[in-house]
């Protein structure tokens, strides 16, 4: 009975349509995005197999089956069985193991990539949205220069320049993945600066920098994470890209688009070497926009429904 008295006032607690603090608030509001979230069949698949990611680089040394990186000419080019799950390469290294180690390199990526380019270009548009004039002018036309170019294209030059490797590839990946964020929080810079709570923030005599970083900012942020979630797959996607032309992660380093580029001319032999990393870059890319669509019903109140 306790048991139940507790649970029912932790629900009670976070269904509260009168909040009594700021903590409870955003508990309400966390409580109600979930279960908005927990409705949705389809993210509800696309974070598991998140999560399934995450599991995997986590316990690699556990779920590998061989060493990822021994090479054993006796065994090469073997189909999937019972002694290797999904076959071996053509040096004869278990495409299992490589590729659940090449789910660290991908969260790598992902992460670096994730704590860069959406901080930059939060700071770069929500600084030109609040200043405006020719400090707008400036930081969007340097936008506009690198909107104007293909993300992988302007990768392969950057990662050319800087030469290859995976940290090279991952400081190319964000210089080119911040302009949309910086895009998305300028509109909302723009559609906030001038509400009466930044005006009255001014008459108590806030600054510039305390406005953007305490007022605006946070505003800002709900868009800009739907934007990181609905990118994961472009940037999976770059990394693979580089990895495949042999410009991000280099040999042998256990990476899905390095593994579809070596696998590649045995694609119609022996195609489990290039399509089973294949494979797992499309359902990674699929799961993020389908969490990513779940996120922006929940956290864009234009798209909630009434």
């Amino acid at each position: 009975m306790s048991e139940m008295t507790r649970t029912s006032g932790w629900l009670g607690w976070l269904t509260s349509d009168s909040p009594r603090s700021r903590f409870q608030a955003r508990a309400v509001s966390l409580w109600q995005g979930w279960l908005t979230l927990r409705s949705n069949a389809l993210a509800m698949i696309g974070l598991a197999l998140i999560v399934l990611l995450l599991l995997m680089a986590a316990f690699a040394p556990w779920l590998a089956t061989h060493a990822p990186n021994i090479q054993n000419l006796d065994t090469r080019l073997l189909p999937p069985g019972a002694g290797h799950w999904l076959g071996t390469d053509e040096l004869g290294r278990d495409v299992w193991s490589r590729l659940v180690y090449g789910a660290r390199v991908t969260l790598y990526v992902v992460a670096l990539v994730a704590l860069t380019a959406p901080v930059l270009g939060l700071v770069i548009g929500t600084v030109a949205g609040t200043l405006g004039g020719w400090t707008d002018r400036v930081l969007m036309r340097i936008t506009d220069i690198f909107l104007a170019f293909p993300r992988l294209i302007l990768a392969l030059a950057f990662v050319a320049a800087l030469g290859p490797g995976i940290e090279n590839a991952i400081l190319a990946i964000a210089l080119t993945a911040w302009p949309p964020y910086a895009r998305v929080a300028r509109a909302e810079t723009l559609t906030v600066r001038r509400s009466d709570y930044i005006a009255a923030a001014r008459l108590q005599g806030a600054g510039t920098l305390r406005i953007i970083t305490g007022h605006i900012m946070p505003m800002c942020l709900s868009s800009v994470i739907v934007r990181v979630t609905l990118d994961m797959a472009g940037i999976i996607l770059t990394a693979a890209g580089l990895g495949f032309l042999g410009l991000g992660a280099q040999p042998p380093l256990a990476e899905w688009g390095a593994m579809i580029s070596s696998g590649r001319q045995y694609l119609l032999t022996h195609w489990w070497v290039a399509t089973i990393p294949g494979i797992a870059i499309l359902l990674v890319s699929l799961a993020f926009n389908l969490l990513g669509d779940a996120l922006r019903d929940i956290l864009d109140p234009r798209s909630a429904k009434q």
